[in-house]
């Protein structure tokens, strides 16, 4: 009697013991544990550390709280301004409902994998290049919001969205290296330009000055040819001044023989006029321009009639009453003569 009972005993603590193992489980600190019973959702989400379900009835799945990397895959899209990228990007997201993630959607790996590939091709085509090269916070924030939207039904937080990569095609690659040396050289361009508006400015405010004083403009002179002369491989060409070679000129010509009272000074530079009276000085002015040739005389008519044989001589211009040349008549009586065509 007493074997049997110990018999007994021993099933029962050994089916205990199965049984003990068969519904004991263990929730770790970073997990939560969903029972579904019979096929339903048990209303107490399993915390952290030992909790014990019914074997056959209970199912436990446990949820990770983690905060997921999960890198998406490079995906090629046509921006706005029709240029081919391949842009990859990474996404951090966590589980904040852990009965809405199993019950809700059925892998929510998977799901928020391929909102986010979706999204990251709907962000490239509204974007231009220049945004997706320059302004990449701002696709962060449109892109996280267009992931978070639908997955906050499935107890997913999206906690960052971060665009890794943009591949350009090679010939947009030249076309950028191409407009940023251009816009260097531009840059290059303006900046050589105001450094003459500058220096220019700087120049005429030295001439000025220089202006006031000759000797300062000879000594300018002399450090140009200074600073010229030091490179041993270079001819030097010295200008002369104007009034060096004005001195030169004067020294070559001698002293000017005296000139008597009352007579007209001539100047090296200035011849006498034949017209001009005798006793005049040469600081007179110019006695006005006389017409040789009347004008009656120049309306005339032309024949086709042959000239005569005769000489042109025409009559004595005693005869006539036209006066000779006199070299000795004053300048301010006109001269005039007469002159006849046949």
């Amino acid at each position: 009697m007493v074997q049997e009972l110990l018999i007994a005993l021993v099933a029962v603590l050994s089916g205990g013991l199965l049984y003990a193992m068969a519904a004991a489980r263990v929730v770790k600190q970073y997990e939560r544990g969903v029972v579904l019973r019979l096929g339903r959702l048990h209303d107490a989400v399993r915390s952290p550390g030992f909790t014990m379900i019914v074997p056959g009835i209970d199912r436990l799945r446990k949820v990770n709280m983690q905060i997921v990397t999960m890198p998406v895959p490079a995906q090629d899209g046509i921006t706005r301004d029709n240029v081919t990228v391949r842009v990859d990007a990474v996404i951090y997201f966590k589980v904040v409902d852990p009965a809405s993630a199993v019950i809700q959607v059925e892998d929510y790996r998977f799901a928020v994998s391929q909102m986010a590939q979706t999204s990251l091709r709907s962000i490239i085509g509204k974007s231009d290049l220049d945004d997706l090269l320059s302004n990449r916070e701002k696709l962060n924030q449109g892109l996280e919001l267009m992931i978070d939207s639908p997955s906050v039904g499935w107890g997913v937080q999206i906690d960052r969205v971060e665009i890794k990569d943009v591949s350009l095609p090679e010939t947009m690659k030249r076309s950028m290296a191409r407009q940023a040396e251009a816009d260097r050289e531009r840059r290059a361009r303006v900046i050589n330009a105001d450094a003459e508006l500058q220096a220019s400015k700087k120049l005429a405010q030295a001439a000025q000055q220089m202006s006031t004083q000759p000797a300062a403009l000879q000594l300018r002179l002399l450090q140009t040819v200074v600073a010229v002369a030091a490179e041993k491989n270079s001819t030097l060409v010295l200008p002369f001044p104007v009034e060096l070679l004005r001195f030169l000129e004067r020294a070559q010509q001698g002293p000017q023989p005296p000139v008597a009272a009352g007579q007209p000074q001539d100047t090296p530079h200035e011849q006498p006029d034949s017209g001009r009276p005798a006793g005049s000085s040469a600081v007179d002015p110019p006695a006005p321009a006389v017409p040789l040739v009347e004008p009656s005389v120049t309306e005339q008519t032309f024949t086709d009639q042959p000239l005569p044989d005769a000489p042109l001589g025409g009559p004595d211009p005693e005869a006539d009453g036209v006066p000779e040349f006199d070299p000795e008549r004053p300048s301010d009586q006109p001269r005039r003569t007469s002159f006849t065509r046949h």
